[in-house]
């Protein structure tokens, strides 16, 4: 499988494109902005793009879903706890001083257990709540597609509206039990593993030592 980070928006947003090499099909994590930009990192790998996957429905993780489904209407995916963030996506960005263009509504549900294919690869999805109430993630391949829970050095905000802060510590020890060797491909910022955060994140290490 092949793994690409494209860093959009005013946000500095990871997406992250990840494409079976045989059959070149490819999915969009978090697609955030600069549709166009994105479509053009599909087509240069010689892939199709088939699905659109979200973590969550914060603006800056779905601004470019609009311009990507004009061009290659594909399914998306979003736990339902997150519609309503996902419906007030345009109203949201406003708040600080951004625009986006509202995504049309998402066309299938996430569920925690569920398994995701794409070609030959497989991955389960996380119910990871606190940073939002439908937050996900996405495991597989010894790799987590991590959203906005776990950064290198931080975790994800809890004081924004619908955030919970109580909630957010339980997904904090969940993730902490995951293998040590696991990727964690976050929403912003560089890429990390379980292992470096257990041992050196203030948020994590609490729950490493239990």
């Amino acid at each position: 499988m092949i793994i690409r980070v494209i860093t959009v928006g005013a946000l500095e947003e990871n997406c992250w494109m990840l494409i079976d090499e045989d059959s070149r099909e490819a999915v969009l994590v978090d697609p955030g902005d600069e549709g166009a930009r994105l479509l053009a990192a599909v087509d240069a790998e010689g892939a199709t793009l088939k699905e659109i996957w979200l973590t969550h429905a914060h603006f800056d993780h779905l601004g470019a879903v609009a311009h990507i489904l004009r061009e290659r209407p594909v399914p998306v995916r979003l736990h339902p706890l997150d519609r309503g963030l996902y419906d007030n996506a345009l109203a949201a960005a406003a708040t600080f001083g951004l625009s986006v263009e509202q995504p049309p509504p998402p066309t299938h549900e996430l569920a925690e257990g569920e398994t995701l294919r794409l070609g030959a690869h497989t991955f389960q999805v996380l119910h990871t709540p606190g940073h939002s109430p439908g937050h996900v993630g996405f495991l597989g391949h010894d790799v987590l597609l991590g959203g906005d829970c776990v950064f290198a050095g931080s975790v994800g905000r809890t004081d924004l509206p619908f955030c919970d802060p109580r909630i957010f510590q339980k997904t904090l020890q969940r993730l902490v039990s995951l293998p040590p060797s696991t990727r964690v491909l976050p929403g912003h910022g560089p890429a990390t593993t379980i292992a470096r955060e257990r041992a050196s994140n203030p948020y994590l290490r609490q729950y490493a030592a239990n």
